[in-house]
């Protein structure tokens, strides 16, 4: 398919989130770590369905660690957008979490998109909600 000539392409996407096992999920009586990671899993596997370039980043709730994780997968690498997961920006526990994903992104990615899921389920609507025009 093109656009004015030139051929669309599809975003390269970083999909940011906690590790299941990262998550407070005592609000959640009807979810378990498990459960979590398929749905995750699932999430991804939409993507890919899709033909979606995506890397999937998990990460503890560690700041420094959950830095140091992603200067590892960002390093050298192109991205257009960013999904930060909702275990990281809804949760206030984990709002310094958040700051420094965001500000390392922001620094480490100049010119990123961010969007934000709902749910591992929404990731793809995020997604096409802030795909970049063909270059």
């Amino acid at each position: 398919m093109t656009n004015g000539g030139q051929a669309e392409r599809e975003p390269v996407v970083l999909t940011v989130g906690l590790r299941p096992d990262a998550v407070d999920l005592s609000g959640h009586p009807d979810l378990d770590h498990e459960a979590l990671a398929a749905r995750i899993a699932s999430g991804q596997e939409a993507l890919r369905r899709e033909g979606i370039d995506n890397t999937t980043c998990l990460v503890s709730a560690d700041p420094e660690e959950a830095e140091r994780r992603i200067r590892e997968e960002v390093a050298g690498r192109h991205f257009d957008l960013v999904v930060i997961g909702g275990g990281v920006r809804l949760d206030p526990e984990q709002t310094v979490l958040f700051e420094r994903i965001l500000n390392l992104l922001i620094d480490l990615v100049p010119g990123v998109r961010f969007c934000f899921n709902t749910s591992p389920e929404t990731t793809l609507d995020a997604i096409r909600r802030w795909s970049p025009q063909p270059r």
